[in-house]
């Protein structure tokens, strides 16, 4: 199984690259990842509605084009509107994708959300939070808890949970 991260957005703070590349480095001997940075759309000063629809869409085709539909790739959407997972889910979640074999893209949209093309040929639609999280702040979020979630499939001690 390989995990793809498709994320808008690139040139990310120090303190985001630094935390994202520690659970990287953690998390490759258990599961295969990757990060794939999408270009954000150019935006205006101050946009309007239709401005960033059209952001969500030009970014949504960029996501789409990343997407290998063609392979047994799920396509997983974080969004602020999903289903809301424990550690634990993550985990039985990701152990399902590996018996079934697939692989999986998970998508961290842009500042202004995720298209609803991209919604539409989600597998799956997940929310880490109730709460508003930083864009960058969830590459971090995500990769800890990717991390977290195959040291529980593992057995790793890293997990302190129930």
């Amino acid at each position: 199984m390989k995990v793809r991260i498709l994320t808008v957005g690139n040139k990310m703070p120090s303190w985001v690259q630094t935390g994202f590349d520690e659970y990287y480095k953690r998390i490759q001997p258990m599961l295969s990842t990757e990060i794939v940075e999408i270009a954000a759309a150019k935006r205006a000063k101050n946009p309007s509605d239709a401005n960033l629809a059209q952001y969500r869409e030009q970014e949504g085709q960029a996501i789409l084009a990343a997407h290998n539909a063609s392979s047994r790739e799920q396509l997983w959407v974080l969004d602020v509107k999903g289903k809301m997972i424990s550690t634990e889910g993550l985990a039985d979640k990701l152990a399902d994708g590996m018996l079934q074999g697939d692989d999986i893209a998970l998508v961290i949209g842009g500042a202004d959300g995720v298209s609803p093309e991209v919604l539409a040929k989600a597998d799956a639609k997940l929310s880490l939070s109730a709460l508003t999280l930083p864009h960058p702040l969830v590459r971090v979020v995500l990769m800890e808890q990717l991390y977290r979630a195959m040291s529980i499939n593992n057995n790793h001690p890293y997990h302190r949970g129930n």
